[in-house]
C-alpha cells in the first residue's frame, strides 16, 4: 500500500536514449529501456496491474497488464516488454478486456470481494470494479481458497499482520525482500493451490529473519500484508512529507495523518538518501512522539533531592535564567554553558550555540559528537580541508571495493546497507575490518572477501599494514598524488609506512591479523579500480580515533580513491543530526562552518550580525566541563535533548559532576538519567512537533516539517528564544526560515540554502554556494578543499587501557538494529518485542571457563566500575573479547567504560575496556533498587491550574 497520493509508474526508471512511439493513437517519447507500462503511465493512462510496481524489476505474473501491439502476435505483457521506435501499441480493446476480466476472476475466486479489512486500498477489488466483477464464475469447492490449508492470520509482528487468505501470490513481497531489502527472509513455499508466501522455514514473522522493514507491506497489492495501526485508523486525510529523526541515514519519508494523529509512516519514493526504502524505525517506532511518558509541563526545584513542581513556562523560564545570571555574578561569566543536541535541527542548534555565546557570553558549549565523531572532523579536515564525508550514499553503486571499517551497517544504518548489499549482489568485492563478526561477514546472498578480525585498540597497527602493502608493492597512484597533494607530506609518511616495523608481518603480532589477509585486502582495495570507505565509531572511539580518520585518508589518497563517484571517505553518522550539529558551530572552538574563534575577520562577522562583542579564547569542551564542575569554577549547564548520564563515559564520574551543578536546565521530551540531576525541566519536542531541518552523513540537508502540534506547546526553537530574551539577549525569529537565512548569512558552506530552494530541490548537499548553487554530491572533485591533501604520519601508540591478570578480557560496544543510542525514544514502541535488555555477548571458550551458560547472570567489572548483564555465548566475538550494547539505563554499560579518549578531540576510548566477567546470581544491588522505582508509583508533582 502506497503513500496517499503516489502514483505508481509499475516499473522502474530507463535511462536509454530517447525512444518515440505511438501509444493509443498518441505519440509518446522516452528513454529506451522503459516498459509500454510506464510510459503509459507517463503519458497519463493507467494499465490495470498487480504484480508490477516501479520499485522492482517487472515479473510478469500476473497477467492483467496485457496489451496489444500491431504487428505482433498475441497479447504481451506491457509490465516485461519495452518500447520500440515506431511501435503502435493499444491498451484498451473488446479482447483485451475478456481477457483481464478473465484474470480478475480467477483471483477472485480466491480472495473474495470485501474480504480485505480495508478494501480502498486493495489493488485487486479495486480492479475488480472497474471491471463490474462482483463475484467470481469460477468460485467454489473446487478453487483453491476452498481446497488449501488453511492457514491462521500471522499477527505475530507487532506493527503488521499477514493473511494467507487474502494472498494472490503475486511475489511482490518476496521480491522486495529480496531486492529492496536485500535479507531474502520471505518466499513462496509449495506448488499449485498450496502455493503460499512464508517467512523463513515457515515460522511466524517475528520469530523469522525478517527484519521488519515494511518493504513487504508496502509493496503487497492486497490486505495480505497490512499495517495495524492502518486497520484501526482508516484512510489518511493528510500526508505531510518529512525526514527521519533515527539514524545518520537521513531518510525522508511521508507521515500521514488520520484526525490529527499520525496513522502511518512510509517511506517518500522522491527520497534521494534512502531511494523510497524505510528501516523497523523510521517506517513503524514512531510511537513515542506520543507516549504517555512524554512530559508536557515545565517544572522547577531548588534542590535535585526535592519533588518537581509543574509552572508555566514563562516562571520555568524565567526561573533557569535568573539562575544562571546569579551563578555568573557570583563566580564569574565562564561558569556557565550549554550542550547541544544531535536529535534536534539545524535551525535550533544554531540557536543554542548562539545563546551560550551571545546571551552567556561565552564559548563554553559543545554537542554529543565530541563522544562520537568529533575525530573525523579533526581528521578529515586537516587531511582533505573538509570536516564531513565525501560522497552521497547512491555513489556505493558505482564501488568495485567496499571497505567496512568499525561499522555495522546492518545494525545501526539498515537503509544504506541494503543499498550496499544491492551492490555487493552485482559483484562488488567487500573487506570488514571489525572484532566482531557483524551480520556483512556471512549473510544471504553476501559474504566478505576478507574479514580483518583485529583485537579492539589496534585500529592504527591494521590500516599502517595495509598502507605499507600498498606502498611498497608499487600500489600508490603516483600521478594522482603529484597532482593533487602535499608531495613533501607524502614523502615522509611513504618513508614512515615503508618501514618493516608497520610490516603486515609485524602487525599480525600486534592486531591479531594473519599477515596474508593484511595483504591479500591491501592489494584488493588498491586495485579497485573503484574502492570506498565506510567507517563508524569502531574507527572514532579510541584514544588514536583521529589517528585512524587520518589513517583512512592517507589510504584514500594514495590509492587515488577521493573525488568521484564509486570512492571516498565516508563516515557513517550515528544520529540523525550529528553532522549538523557539528556543521552549526557547537564545538567550543569554532563557529558554523569549522571556523576557529580565534580568527578576527570570522568574529567580526558574527560580532557585526548578533550585535554583541564575542570572546576569542576557545570554551570547554564536556569532559573539561565535569572536571570544572567538580573543582567548583563550572556551576551551571543548558542540555538540549542528551542524556549525559547514561551516554557519557565513566557515569559515576558523570553524576558526581552532575550533582556539583547549582543549576542544571534539561530541555528533552522524557525524564532520563540526567532529569534526575536537573533543577529546571523545559519540555522538549519531538520530529514530528516542529519545522527546520536536518543534516545526514552526506551532508544532505533536508526539510523536518511539523505534522502535529506541539504536545507541550512550544517547538524546541521557541524555548530558546524565550530562554535567549528571559536572559536580556533578544531573539526575535518566528519561523524556523529566518534561522536559516541567518546560517546562511553567516557560513560559506550554506550561503546559497534557502528553504525556497530545500522545498524546489528536495534536498540539497552542501557546500551549497554561487560556485554549487544545487549544492555539492561529490566533494573533493579535481582539487581537494584544502589546496593540496595532506598525508600525515600515523605512528601507532598502544592504549594505556590493557589487558591484565585481573581484567584478562576487552569490552567493546555498538548497537542492534531495533533500539536507538540511549533507547530513550525505541524503548517507548514495541520495538522492544526484538530487544528488550541489553545482553554481554562472549566467546563459547570464554564462557566455558568461568561456568557461563547461555542466559546466566554475569557480573562484569573494569578499572572504573561494575554491572551486571545477561550472557548470550556466540561466536560473533572472538575469545578473549566480549560485547555488549548500551540502550537500556539499567544494563549500567557506561559505568564499567572509562576516561580515556582521543589524544587530539577527548572522543572517549568506548570500544575498549580491560573487563572480567563472572557467574553471578542476580543483578546488583543498584540495578535492584532501580527496578523497584520503575514499578513504584511516579514521583509526584505540584500542578498549577
Amino acid at each position: 500500500m502506497y503513500a496517499k497520493d503516489y502514483h505508481d509508474l509499475g516499473t522502474p526508471l530507463a535511462t536509454g536514449d530517447a525512444v518515440t512511439f505511438e501509444i493509443d493513437g498518441a505519440t509518446v517519447t522516452v528513454p529506451a529501456g522503459t516498459s509500454i507500462m510506464r510510459a503509459a503511465a507517463l503519458a497519463g493512462g493507467d494499465i490495470p496491474k498487480l504484480c508490477a510496481t516501479d520499485t522492482l524489476k517487472a515479473f510478469g505474473s500476473c497477467r492483467v497488464c496485457l496489451v496489444e501491439i500491431e504487428g505482433r502476435k498475441g497479447f504481451p505483457a506491457s509490465c516485461t516488454t519495452e518500447v520500440a521506435a515506431g511501435m503502435k501499441v493499444h491498451t484498451h480493446s473488446e479482447a483485451l478486456t475478456k481477457l483481464r476480466r478473465g484474470v480478475l476472476e480467477l483471483y477472485v475466486s480466491e480472495h473474495p470481494m470485501g474480504s480485505c479489512p480495508d478494501s480502498s486500498r486493495c489493488d485487486l477489488e479495486h480492479l475488480a470494479h472497474e471491471h463490474g466483477i462482483g463475484e467470481s464464475r469460477f468460485a467454489g469447492p473446487a478453487t483453491a481458497r476452498d481446497l488449501h490449508t488453511p492457514k491462521p492470520v500471522d499477527a505475530s509482528n507487532p506493527y503488521f499482520r499477514f493473511d494467507n487468505d487474502l494472498c494472490i501470490v503475486c511475489s511482490r513481497c518476496v521480491r522486495a525482500c529480496e531486492d529492496t531489502q536485500g535479507t531474502y527472509a520471505l518466499t513462496i513455499k509449495g506448488r499449485g493451490l498450496e502455493s503460499r508466501v512464508c517467512a523463513s522455514e515457515n515460522q511466524p514473522f517475528l520469530e523469522s529473519e525478517c527484519v521488519s522493514c515494511g518493504a513487504c507491506v508496502e509493496a503487497c497489492p492486497t490486505g495480505a500484508l497490512m499495517e495495524k495501526s492502518v486497520i484501526t485508523a482508516g484512510l489518511p486525510q493528510a500526508a505531510v512529507p518529512t525526514t527521519c529523526a533515527y539514524c545518520g541515514v537521513g531518510c525522508s519519508l511521508i507521515a500521514e495523518v488520520t484526525d490529527g494523529a499520525v496513522s502511518r509512516m512510509v517511506p517518500n519514493r522522491n527520497g534521494r538518501a534512502n531511494q523510497g526504502h524505510a528501516c523497523v524505525k523510521g517506517r513503524f517506532a514512531y510511537g513515542y512522539a506520543t507516549h504517555a511518558d512524554r512530559v508536557t509541563r515545565p517544572m522547577i526545584r531548588k534542590r535535585i533531592t526535592d519533588e518537581w513542581r509543574e509552572v508555566s513556562w514563562d516562571e520555568a523560564v524565567a526561573y533557569a535564567a535568573s539562575e544562571f545570571r546569579r551563578i555568573q555574578a557570583q563566580h564569574g561569566r565562564d561558569s556557565i554553558g550549554g550542550i547541544t543536541s544531535s536529535r534536534c535541527t539545524n535551525e535550533e542548534t544554531f540557536l543554542v550555540q548562539k545563546l551560550v555565546r551571545a546571551a552567556f557570553g561565552t564559548n563554553n558549549v559543545d554537542t554529543c559528537a565530541r563522544v562520537c565523531h568529533s575525530p573525523t572532523g579533526y581528521g578529515l579536515k586537516h587531511t582533505l580541508g573538509e570536516s564531513a564525508g565525501t560522497q552521497e550514499f547512491v555513489s556505493v553503486q558505482y564501488a568495485d571495493v567496499i571497505m567496512v571499517i568499525g561499522a555495522s551497517p546492518t545494525e545501526a544504518h539498515p537503509v544504506f546497507a541494503s543499498q550496499m548489499k544491492r551492490r555487493l549482489h552485482a559483484g562488488a568485492k567487500l573487506i570488514v575490518v571489525d572484532p566482531r563478526g557483524i551480520p556483512l561477514v556471512k549473510s544471504p546472498h553476501v559474504e566478505a572477501d576478507y574479514h580483518l578480525r583485529l583485537l579492539p585498540g589496534t585500529n592504527v597497527a591494521v590500516i599502517n599494514a595495509l598502507a605499507h602493502v600498498v606502498v611498497t608493492e608499487g600500489l600508490t597512484k603516483e600521478q594522482y598524488i603529484a597532482d593533487r597533494c602535499e608531495l613533501d607530506s607524502y614523502e615522509k609518511w611513504k618513508k614512515f609506512v615503508s618501514d618493516p616495523v608497520n610490516s603486515p608481518e609485524a602487525m599480525e603480532q600486534v592486531s591479531g591479523v594473519p599477515a596474508a589477509a593484511l595483504r591479500g585486502a591491501a592489494r584488493l582495495y588498491a586495485r579497485g579500480p573503484n574502492s570506498a570507505i565506510y567507517y563508524g565509531l569502531g574507527v572514532t572511539e579510541h584514544s588514536q580515533g583521529t589517528t585512524m580518520v587520518m589513517g583512512i585518508a592517507n589510504l584514500a589518497m594514495a590509492t587515488g580513491n577521493l573525488g568521484r563517484e564509486g570512492v571516498g571517505v565516508s563516515p557513517l553518522r550515528g544520529q540523525n543530526n550529528v553532522q549538523g550539529s557539528c556543521d552549526m558551530g557547537s564545538f567550543p572552538h569554532e563557529y558554523s562552518g569549522y571556523r576557529h574563534v580565534s580568527d578576527d575577520a570570522t568574529r567580526v562577522l558574527f560580532e557585526s550580525m548578533w550585535k554583541v562583542q564575542l570572546g576569542s579564547e576557545p570554551g570547554l569542551r564536556i569532559p573539561n566541563m565535569f572536571e570544572a564542575a567538580l573543582d567548583g569554577s563550572f556551576r551551571g549547564i543548558y542540555i538540549q535533548g542528551e542524556d549525559l548520564a547514561q551516554s557519557d563515559p565513566n557515569t559515576s564520574h558523570v553524576t558526581a559532576a552532575l550533582s556539583a551543578l547549582e543549576c542544571l536546565v534539561i530541555q528533552d521530551i522524557f525524564h532520563n538519567e540526567t532529569s534526575k540531576f536537573a533543577h529546571v525541566f523545559l519540555p522538549g519536542s519531538s520530529f514530528l512537533e516542529k519545522d527546520g531541518t536536518f543534516t545526514n552523513a552526506e551532508r544532505r540537508i533536508s526539510r523536518v516539517r511539523k505534522v502535529i502540534e506541539p504536545l507541550a506547546g512550544l517547538a524546541d526553537w521557541e524555548v530558546t528564544v524565550r530562554l535567549s530574551n528571559a536572559l536580556g539577549y533578544p531573539m526575535n525569529y518566528t519561523h524556523p526560515s529566518q534561522i536559516m537565512d541567518e546560517i546562511a548569512a553567516l557560513t560559506p558552506t550554506f550561503t546559497g540554502v534557502s528553504y525556497e530552494k530545500l522545498d524546489r530541490l528536495g534536498t540539497i548537499q552542501w557546500p551549497c554556494n554561487a560556485k554549487s548553487p544545487d549544492g555539492t554530491p561529490t566533494m573533493h572533485v579535481g582539487s581537494f578543499v584544502r589546496g593540496k591533501g595532506k598525508f600525515y604520519v600515523t605512528a601507532y601508540v598502544p592504549t594505556s587501557e590493557r589487558t591484565s591478570s585481573r581484567f584478562p578480557l576487552l569490552l567493546t560496544t555498538g548497537r542492534v538494529l531495533t533500539q536507538y543510542n540511549v533507547g530513550a525514544q525505541t524503548r517507548r514502541t514495541a520495538n522492544m518485542a526484538w530487544h528488550s535488555e541489553d545482553r554481554l555477548e562472549i566467546h563459547p571458550h570464554d564462557a566455558e571457563a568461568r561456568g557461563i551458560e547461555h542466559g546466566d547472570w554475569v557480573g562484569v567489572t573494569s578499572r572504573a566500575g561494575d554491572t551486571v548483564l545477561r550472557v548470550e555465548i556466540t561466536e560473533r566475538v572472538a575469545p578473549g573479547v566480549v560485547y555488549t550494547t548500551f540502550h537500556f539505563p539499567e544494563s549500567g554499560a557506561n559505568l564499567i567504560t572509562t576516561e580515556n579518549s582521543d589524544w587530539a578531540t577527548n572522543c572517549p576510548e568506548y570500544k575498549v575496556t580491560a573487563v572480567q566477567v563472572v557467574k553471578v546470581a542476580q543483578p546488583s544491588a543498584w540495578q535492584m533498587r532501580r527496578e523497584a522505582e520503575i514499578f513504584a508509583k511516579p514521583p509526584a508533582t505540584e500542578r498549577v491550574t
